[in-house]
C-alpha cells in the first residue's frame, strides 16, 4: 500500500530532484509564471506554497529557511517583499496550474504554473517602469488616415460616394 508516500519522484535521484524543484521555485518567483511539464508543475506546487507561507511569516528564521532551500538572495527578497504581501489575505492556494496540451516533440503534457495574485505583484512592483512606457505612447505617430463620415441618423439616407465621383467627371 502507498499510504504516506506522496513524493513525486520525476525519475530523478533525491539530490537532483531537490535541486530541480528549488530552481523551479526560484524561476517562478523571478518570472511569476513558468511553462513546464504538468508533472513538474504538480511537484513544485507544494514547495512554492511553503515558500509563500514562510514569506508571510516574515521573521528572520523564516527568511533563513527560505534562503537555505532556494539558495538565491534576490529570489528570497522578492518573495518576502512582493509575492508574500500580495497573498497576505489568502489562506492557501497561492499557485494556479493551467494545462496547455501536449508538447510536439515528445507529447509530454505541458502546463503553466503561476501565482494567483500575480496581477497585484506586477502593479506593486513596477510603477516607475510604467511611466516611460506611457511617455513613449504619447509621442506623435504618422498621420492617421482620414476617417469616414459619421453614420447617418435613423431615417436619413446615407450619401453615396459614387455619386460624388460621377459629379466630378461630369464637371470636367
Amino acid at each position: 500500500m502507498r499510504h504516506g508516500r506522496k513524493t513525486i519522484k520525476l525519475q530523478r535521484r533525491q539530490d537532483h530532484r531537490d535541486a530541480l524543484l528549488a530552481n523551479l521555485v526560484v524561476s517562478l518567483v523571478e518570472h511569476e509564471q513558468i511553462k513546464t511539464t504538468l508533472a513538474k508543475a504538480k511537484a513544485v506546487r507544494p514547495f512554492a506554497e511553503k515558500m509563500v507561507t514562510l514569506g508571510k511569516r516574515g521573521d528572520l528564521h523564516a527568511r533563513r529557511l527560505a534562503l537555505g532551500y532556494l539558495h538565491n538572495k534576490e529570489a528570497v527578497s522578492k518573495l518576502f517583499g512582493q509575492i508574500a504581501p500580495a497573498s497576505a489575505t489568502r489562506v492557501g492556494g497561492y499557485t494556479r496550474i493551467t494545462k496547455l496540451g501536449q508538447r510536439h516533440t515528445d507529447s509530454a503534457q505541458m502546463a503553466y504554473i503561476e501565482w494567483v495574485d500575480r496581477v497585484n505583484t506586477e502593479t506593486a512592483a513596477a510603477p516607475a517602469a510604467d511611466a516611460p512606457a506611457v511617455e513613449a505612447e504619447e509621442k506623435p505617430k504618422k498621420a492617421a488616415p482620414k476617417k469616414k463620415a459619421a453614420a447617418p441618423a435613423d431615417g436619413e439616407a446615407a450619401p453615396k460616394p459614387k455619386a460624388k465621383k460621377a459629379a466630378k467627371k461630369t464637371e470636367e
